[in-house]
């Protein structure tokens, strides 16, 4: 892999490339579908079963052109990929799709969290966060940290035009890297900020259950900017 210091540039056109969104039947796999599909790119809905997301498709509006398939078949079509799976379920999964994500750039936004009756708190990864799980059972992949903190409300609700907050992008591929900025940026209103290396994606993630608790005060839905870029 390049270093984050390296010369940007990937060769592939962000507008037109597809993006496959595995586990792509919740909330904020949906939401990111929505978003995409408005601004121009081939979107393709991706879960356990292929009846499910083609359902999910269609709700999202077939005027859309979204699309629905069986994970691995969505993970073979797409040019890159976006994790919206469970945590439950973000292992197993990215380990029965290595072979079809080989190559591909693999944008995990799953947040490892849990509920108890103190509210929302971030749980221990082994590896050190969700997006270093990734890395670790896809090792022909280049995987990137980003769309953590993105309210799926606001992503589904059709009277919000924008989007206004700053992607938060982290991996160890400069290439990679710069291609999910300029991916972010095709939501109106966000925009992607480069936030370090894979390493650092723990607290990135952990940072959810903060927002979690702050949309839960105030009746919100908080996302972040960055100041001074």
């Amino acid at each position: 892999m390049s270093d984050q210091q390296g010369s940007p540039g990937t060769g592939l056109d962000v507008a037109s490339m597809s993006i496959g969104i595995l586990g792509g039947t919740g909330d904020q796999g949906r939401g990111l579908a929505r978003r995409f599909a408005l601004a121009g790119n081939p979107v393709i809905i991706g879960s356990r079963s292929a009846e499910r997301a083609a359902t999910a498709a269609q709700d999202l509006g077939g005027e859309l052109g979204i699309r629905g398939m069986a994970n691995p078949d969505a993970a073979e079509s797409a040019d890159v990929a976006i994790v919206a799976v469970p945590w439950e379920g973000h292992d197993a999964l990215l380990a029965s799709l290595a072979a079809p994500l080989a190559g591909k750039i693999v944008i995990d936004c799953v947040n490892p969290l849990t509920f108890d009756q103190s509210g929302c708190y971030p749980l221990a990864v082994a590896e050190g966060s969700a997006a270093q799980q990734a890395a670790t059972v896809l090792p022909a992949s280049v995987v990137v940290g980003a769309f953590h903190h993105v309210s799926a409300v606001l992503l589904l609700d059709p009277t919000v035009d924008t989007v206004d907050l700053d992607v938060l992008v982290l991996g160890d591929d400069r290439q990679a890297t710069d291609l999910v900025q300029a991916l972010a940026a095709r939501i109106p209103g966000a925009r992607g900020v480069y936030a370090g290396r894979l390493r650092n994606c723990g607290q990135v993630e952990a940072l959810t259950a903060n927002l979690v608790s702050i949309n839960r005060r105030y009746k919100a839905h908080a996302g972040l900017r960055v100041t001074d870029v």
